[in-house]
């Protein structure tokens, strides 16, 4: 940790270790940490279940990263994937750059945010007179390596929402006006969240999002008062509440960080990857987005538990968040999607009725 960040004094964050319940949508977000490929998180469901301390925890457990120093866009020193082209022309030149440390990002999107707010800005006066690129980074350049959070992103102008999963599924933001074009990296997990009550994504922007989760207000009593109890002994005391769960976090911190290292390792057999398109299929999923989810999100959850394998309980544990959101709705159906996910996973992959039901249970 550098000095700068040691004589910062930080708002204590509530810690992801001490978050009680609400089991799908830690993993769903453990798992897009893990490997941001997976297309990010949709979180629906009822207000006041502590969707944003829980998003706000995760970016404050994460690992620092590895920055340089000067470039507004945090690019990564050492790998060209994460670096601007300001960065890949600096290092060409032989250039020495300064690197330093820095916490990941949350950022959050105001509702009412513009295009430009959101993407940057090109000064054009500056353009034409100096002759220079003048760009006036947006939201998508910081929040580049970090965690973008839209809340309420069902009432997010759905103009918005495309430009927002273009640059997560690309890792790039391009800036174009009047002929000058100006591109940054732009790679974050895209996290939204929402009520139903307040209306639906548009199937097409919800297939987009890779995971799916699904919370409930909390309705045993006694679950609810270690909630309660929990929030009132951080409000209290936060430096003794932080301190009390510390080696949970530092913990949990270095699975995340091996996780990262390993997924590149991990491997996943042909005869699984052909059950999951099978699935995928019986289910009619448009596209091949649910395989290609499903297979990422096997892989990472196999790599957080320190496997270099995926196995059959893997896939069974993240297929229903990755396909449950994608299966077109029927209105007069009365079927939980997540149960007709696993009923198809169970007859494809050869479980019994019993141990499907039993599934769907744990999964609800």
């Amino acid at each position: 940790m550098t000095s700068a960040t040691q004589a910062m004094p930080q708002r204590a964050v509530f810690p992801f270790t001490a978050i009680v319940g609400q089991e799908e949508m830690k993993l769903a977000l453990l798992l897009n940490v893990i490997d941001p490929k997976i297309g990010g998180v949709m979180i629906m469901g009822d207000r006041g279940t502590g969707k944003t301390t829980t998003i706000r925890a995760l970016a404050d457990l994460l690992p620092e990263i590895e920055v340089v120093a000067d470039d507004p866009f945090g690019s990564s020193p050492t790998d060209p994937d994460l670096m601007s082209d300001d960065v890949r022309r600096r290092l060409s030149a032989g250039e020495t750059l300064p690197v330093s440390h820095r916490k990941v990002i949350m950022v959050d999107l105001p509702l009412g945010a513009t295009e430009d707010r959101v993407c940057g800005t090109i000064d054009i006066e500056k353009a034409l007179s100096e002759g220079v690129k003048a760009f006036e980074p947006g939201l998508l350049a910081k929040a580049n390596r970090g965690i973008l959070y839209v809340d309420e992103v069902n009432l997010l102008d759905d103009h918005l929402v495309d430009v927002l999963l273009d640059s997560a599924a690309s890792g790039w933001n391009t800036v174009e006006r009047e002929g000058i074009s100006i591109r940054h990296p732009a790679r974050f997990v895209l996290v939204g969240s929402g009520n139903p009550e307040e209306g639906e994504l548009r199937p097409q922007l919800l297939d987009r999002f890779g995971m799916h989760a699904e919370i409930r207000t909390v309705k045993d009593p006694s679950l609810r008062v270690d909630i309660v109890e929990q929030r009132s002994e951080f409000d209290q005391n936060p430096k003794a509440f932080l301190a009390k769960h510390q080696a949970q976090q530092d913990a949990l911190q270095k699975q995340i960080a091996d996780a990262q290292a390993r997924l590149s390792s991990v491997t996943i057999d042909r005869e699984l990857k052909v059950k999951i398109s099978q699935v995928c299929a019986e289910l009619d999923v448009d596209g091949l987005r649910g395989d290609i989810v499903t297979n990422r999100a096997s892989k990472a959850i196999a790599a957080f538990e320190g496997r270099t394998e995926v196995t059959e309980q893997d896939i069974r544990r993240v297929i229903g968040l990755c396909l449950r959101h994608r299966l077109r709705k029927d209105p007069l159906e009365s079927i939980d999607s997540g149960y007709k996910v696993d009923k198809v996973f169970g007859q494809v992959f050869g479980l019994s009725e019993e141990a499907i039901q039993n599934g769907a249970a744990v999964a609800r």
